[in-house]
């Protein structure tokens, strides 16, 4: 299990079981995987394609279900729930941002900030807003629409929104995906900001090393198992772990052992 003394987790994961289809077209997508995801830390999730990354942070986050073992959202078991407080709980204490940036077109940048605390009938936090507001710098696009804006300028907006509501964790599905590295740099530097000054927990996956490096911990997955983790990332140390594994997954091993092994060595430093 990935750990951080002293930090209580945000979400955490434990023996997760994903499969899909049935018989000779059975798949499993997450092989027994425990992980924890601590509050006032920055979470990278990479592997190769078809790894489980994605289906580890939507499980985590309540989008899908697990077969087996069980995922939480603080004290709350996930799947304790129906699904009217599945959707409550997910409104409440989880934040979201996606690739497609997913903003209503019809609504201003101030309305989709706030249109979680909206459906809730909740008015938030007005000076937590407003100091949002002027962290992504949009202060004077908040009656534009979203088409009126650059892919940059919308993701920020999509962070926004996914802090609006003080959310206990926020999930980040390859938030940079759609975006030129110059705007890329500037949503993963509010994200790290989230973390840094906010004290939010933040999960993002993603396929890019220099993302990654901005992150407190990598957790690296192969074959739906976790297979090691980083602390202290860089984007050449990601580099070469993600050349490792797309290696190992061309030459179709698979070892468990760093699985078994990805907790131990020294806080601070590389375990594998």
């Amino acid at each position: 299990m990935t750990t951080v003394v002293g930090l209580r987790a945000a979400a955490r994961v434990e023996d997760a079981v994903k499969t899909y289809g049935l018989g000779d077209t059975r798949v499993r997508a997450l092989d027994h995987v425990t992980v924890e995801f601590p509050v006032a830390r920055f979470t990278a999730i990479m592997g190769p394609s078809g790894s489980g990354k994605s289906t580890l942070m939507h499980c985590a986050a309540g989008l899908d279900t697990l077969t087996a073992g069980s995922a939480w959202i603080g004290d709350t078991e996930l799947g304790t729930l129906n699904d009217r407080r599945l959707t409550v709980l997910r409104r409440e204490k989880v934040g979201f941002v996606f690739q497609a940036f997913n903003l209503v077109p019809t609504l201003t940048v101030r309305e989709n900030i706030t249109l979680p605390l909206d459906l809730a009938g909740a008015d938030g936090d007005q000076e937590w807003i407003d100091a949002l507001i002027d962290v992504v710098g949009l202060g004077d696009r908040l009656a534009h629409r979203p088409s009126q804006l650059s892919g940059g300028q919308q993701q920020r907006v999509a962070v926004a929104r996914a802090l609006a509501g003080r959310p206990q964790v926020v999930f980040a599905d390859e938030p940079t995906g759609n975006l030129d590295s110059r705007s890329g740099a500037e949503v993963l530097g509010l994200l790290r900001d989230s973390v840094d000054t906010m004290g939010q927990a933040v999960v993002m996956v993603t396929h890019d090393p220099v993302a990654a490096g901005y992150a407190d911990e990598v957790l690296f997955l192969a074959d739906g198992r976790l297979v090691g983790s980083m602390t202290e990332p860089t984007a050449d140390r990601v580099l070469d772990r993600m050349k490792a594994l797309d290696a190992r997954t061309a030459d179709g091993i698979s070892d468990g052992t760093a699985a078994r092994t990805s907790s131990e060595g020294a806080d601070g430093g590389e375990r594998r």
